[in-house]
């Protein structure tokens, strides 16, 4: 099929959803319109549920293999914002869009940078991107590094200037023994010179002929082992060619292996049948937590070429050095997921973090570390501190986290299968693969429940809990959230014991015989919209419906929070203006869930729309009087906080009623 159709009828499919209707019920769809959809690339079927799909703009140029769906070197990852521009990761580099008009947003540049996987953050006129690849160079050439050990090769994070965002100017790169998989930009409230980045590494530690000082033996082995820590870079902001290392804590030492379930039987049995067929055609295999895997490409080539350089060889790798290899494969894999200590005991936990998310304002981050979920002291940015550690049984893979608004709640979501597996077919478990809700009090983390995604995906769509953010309503815990090929979920946590899906977008399967890789990345709210990174298809943006969950009022009130910038992983505290549409929206909830009698929310809601039409002294005494009966309506209210939110709004609109 052309690629050209195939973009129209994308279009045509945008266009169609535009037209939906609006639906104000509670009960979901049934039966569900998710399941049974057509597969396609860019023509796939779609249904949506209380979401509007605005637009979808396919990769630029340099950032699609037209010819074949799924190309790993083109896989569309994070989002960073700045004004009206989305910075868009991709394994080959950057696209930044401008969506200034969210219906038909515009490529305002594009630049070619291999390394995978291109996390990027921004702040003010920096731009910060992360590279672990073997092929990242510090050039962004194009060419692939061939030496094991090469000062051209880059793994760590590279510093751009975008003061003219059309024309990104290099800055610096700041080298790490494990690369960057992912990083965090932190800010400090009482270190305004400079920012931080906080960066987790999960590639083997490189060697030391290529980087100084690092070192892959066990901590008690060599102290200054680059296995259980992360590196926090200091970034002047007068000076960001100064930015190094300046700390290297190892915030997950002496934490011991979590019990953790394995494979399906059905994953099992899939796993070995693929790895016997690999070995048959020549290919190396190793066993990782008790299933046989296929080892890609990338790790096979760095080893053999490593290998034909120790014995002073060049060229080819020879059959003995293939052999050497399959000899000394599952050591070396055991290596980097099972590093050897000389302490007795159980064996150590994990030695990386995937993903921080920091939280500046209350001084806690949360780390999502492979086999732990990890709450941190981050008052002193440059040396963040382990307060609190929980395990769970049903994750696999800790990926990231996301805090509630005021900090009592925080999620982390279980990356099971690395993101390119089906994890939400029908038979597998609604524990593994989903988000844990746990609630914060001090140092304490206490589990609440599991959310996942509720409509079964097929065996040939990736499916896992990914990246999100808070949509930010006012007095309400609501998280829009990637879910690759099982689209985007859009759910409420208010109540951590029971979550419950609100919103949805899906689309069909790549392709109906076979997974390939595609789905959003991440699906994040900024400025009135959510954007999302579709791996395979380009840039989503959606729009949040009125319904029987969300009224009009509290979309308006969440489109009063405007954001200057947006990383996703540094999370802002979340102030509402004094605002007669958050009055309404925080009625609109009282209502809803029965928190205060019906005909006192009737006399409220016509009390403050008087007060609206009213101005000057009036409108303060009609706003005045409004808050005194609210107080006093709270002493038999079902929802006293949420009464109490709203009599405060009204206040603070008094105090600015001019």
């Amino acid at each position: 099929m052309k690629f050209q159709p195939l973009f129209a009828i994308m279009a045509l499919s945008v266009a169609a959803c535009a037209t939906s209707k609006i639906n104000m019920s509670t009960t979901a769809p049934s039966p569900d319109p998710r399941i049974g959809l057509r597969a396609g690339w860019m023509n796939a079927a779609e249904a949506a549920w209380n979401i509007r799909l605005v637009s979808t703009t396919p990769p630029s140029p340099d950032f699609i293999n037209r010819s074949t769906p799924g190309d790993f070197q083109f896989i569309n990852s994070d989002l960073s914002f700045t004004g009206p521009y989305v910075f868009q990761g991709n394994f080959s580099g950057v696209q930044v869009w401008d969506i200034s008009n969210p219906r038909s947003p515009r490529l305002h540049k594009a630049f070619v940078c291999p390394g995978s996987q291109s996390d990027v953050s921004v702040y003010r006129t920096l731009l910060f991107v992360s590279g672990e690849a073997l092929n990242g160079r510090t050039d962004c050439g194009t060419q692939g590094v061939a030496d094991t050990v090469s000062h051209d090769r880059l793994r760590g994070i590279r510093i751009f200037d975008i003061t003219d965002i059309a024309n990104p100017r290099h800055i610096t790169d700041v080298q790490t023994c494990r690369g960057s998989h992912t990083h965090t930009v932190v800010t400090s409230p009482t270190d305004t010179a400079n920012v931080y980045i906080y960066v987790s590494g999960s590639a083997p530690v490189r060697s030391p002929n290529g980087l100084a000082g690092c070192s892959s033996a066990p901590p008690d082995s060599n102290p200054n082992s680059a296995l259980f820590r992360i590196e926090v870079i200091q970034v002047p902001l007068a000076h960001p060619e100064q930015a190094r290392i300046v700390s290297s804590p190892r915030i997950f030492q002496d934490l011991v292996a979590p019990a953790h379930h394995g494979e399906t039987p059905e994953d099992i049995a899939a796993a070995a049948k693929a790895a016997a067929e690999a070995r048959a055609q020549g290919g190396f295999t190793a066993t990782v937590q008790g299933s046989e895997i296929v080892l890609g490409p990338r790790f096979v080539t760095f080893r053999l070429d490593s290998i034909v350089k120790a014995r002073g060889g060049t060229g080819t790798p020879t059959a003995a050095d293939s052999a050497t290899l399959r000899t000394n494969a599952q050591s070396i894999v055991d290596l980097i997921f099972n590093p050897p200590s000389r302490r007795p005991g159980p064996p150590p936990g994990p030695t990386q973090c995937h993903d921080i998310t920091v939280y500046p304002a209350i001084g806690l981050a949360g780390g999502a570390c492979g086999g732990y979920g990890l709450l941190l002291d981050i008052r002193d940015v440059a040396n963040p501190k382990r307060i609190g550690a929980v395990a769970d049984s049903n994750f696999s893979f800790w990926h990231s986290a996301t805090f509630n608004n005021d900090g009592s709640k925080i999620l982390f979501t279980d990356e099971w299968g690395g993101g390119l597996q089906p994890r939400c077919r029908v038979t597998d478990k609604p524990e593994w693969g989903a988000d844990a809700i746990f609630t914060v009090a001090g140092a304490t983390m206490t589990f609440q429940s599991y959310y996942k995604l509720p409509a079964p995906q097929t065996p040939n769509e990736n499916c896992v809990a990914h990246n999100g953010t808070l949509i930010p309503i006012p007095g309400r815990d609501i998280m829009a959230q990637g879910w690759y090929q099982g689209g985007i979920s859009v759910f409420d946590w208010t109540d951590p014991a029971h979550p419950k899906e609100i919103a949805f977008f899906d689309r069909g399967p790549m392709d109906s015989t076979k997974l390939v890789g595609a789905g959003s990345w991440s699906a994040y709210w900024y400025n009135g919209y959510i954007v999302s990174s579709e791996i395979a298809r380009g840039l989503d943006i959606f729009e949040l419906q009125p319904s029987g969950f969300i009224s009009q009022n509290e979309i308006d009130a969440a489109k009063l929070i405007h954001f200057d910038y947006l990383n996703a992983q540094d999370q802002q505290r979340l102030v509402w203006p004094a605002s007669f549409v958050v009055a309404r929206a925080y009625l609109d909830q009282l209502a809803r869930s029965n928190g205060l009698a019906p005909d006192k929310v009737a006399a409220a809601r016509k009390a403050l729309a008087a007060a609206e039409q009213a101005s000057g002294q009036g409108r303060r005494d009609a706003l005045t009087q409004l808050a005194t009966q609210l107080k006093s309506d709270s002493q038999g209210a079902a929802d006293q906080a949420r009464l109490g939110r709203l009599a405060g709004t009204v206040t603070d609109l008094a105090g600015a009623a001019r």
